[in-house]
């Protein structure tokens, strides 16, 4: 049986509709939760697949959140086996900073929905096709990362240009989150952080989230599911293996 390593970053961010996806294909999951064991040192080299969560952090705070280092090292590590990686939104940003991108403050903050539109390279990806020209989906970030060089660009909003990106075969970061539910986007909207982070937006409030959430997260659960399917059906297939440049995360 095939095991997928997950990294998590705070409670209220779990792998949502994901999980019960990996569980139908009879994966066993192993979490890490850095919140609650910051000094845990997962072994990638036992698992077939990757994925890492968002969180409330910055790629930049590895300076002194010693777990993001250890992230940043297990993704260079499964990218040079060739394993399936999955990055959301902070895990996408960490898998663009390994790959050379940089990580910078987007425009403005995105949080609540935002229509996605596919690149032509997103409308012919193998995982991300299934979104069509492109839909609804939720958001909730104030960072943003750049595509990295090599690497597909496949979606983008009006407000963030780097949405989703490619890098080889295997490896996929989504700045937006697919994995929600509306119990999910729920128990955000509860969270004192995460309110005081829409208060300070401005532009928008609890209860246009939630009408909006009404009209568009049957749908968006509908591509989601074939979206994170089509990216299972990359889990446990040999794969071309990456050499990339050296680095050292301190």
């Amino acid at each position: 049986m095939s095991r997928i390593l997950v990294f998590q970053h705070v409670a209220a961010e779990p792998l949502g509709t994901l999980d019960p996806l990996i569980r139908g294909r009879g994966h066993r999951i192993r979490f890490v939760n850095f919140d609650r064991q910051p000094d845990a040192e997962p072994n990638v080299d036992r698992y077939r697949g990757l994925v890492v969560l968002g969180g409330p952090m910055n790629v930049e705070d590895h300076a002194h959140r010693q777990h993001l280092r250890t992230e940043l090292r297990a993704i260079e590590r499964m990218l040079a086996q060739g394993k399936p990686v999955l990055g959301i939104c902070l895990g996408a940003q960490l898998l663009a900073h390994v790959l050379g991108a940089p990580i910078q403050r987007n425009s403005e903050p995105e949080i609540g929905w935002y229509h996605l539109r596919t690149t032509e390279a997103g409308r012919r990806d193998p995982v991300l096709a299934p979104m069509g020209d492109g839909t609804p989906v939720f958001q909730w970030h104030s960072y943003r990362f750049e595509v990295p060089q090599g690497a597909s660009h496949l979606a983008r909003t009006d407000t963030c240009e780097s949405q989703a990106f490619r890098y080889g075969d295997t490896a996929y970061g989504f700045q937006f989150h697919l994995e929600m539910d509306e119990p999910l986007i729920e128990r955000w909207l509860a969270n004192p952080a995460y309110r005081e982070e829409l208060a300070a937006l401005g532009h928008t409030d609890e209860a246009a989230i939630r009408t909006r959430t009404r009209e568009h997260i049957a749908a968006m659960q509908l591509h989601a599911d074939s979206v994170f399917s089509s990216f299972l059906d990359l889990v446990g297939r040999p794969q071309r293996r990456y050499t990339l440049p050296s680095r050292e995360w301190v």
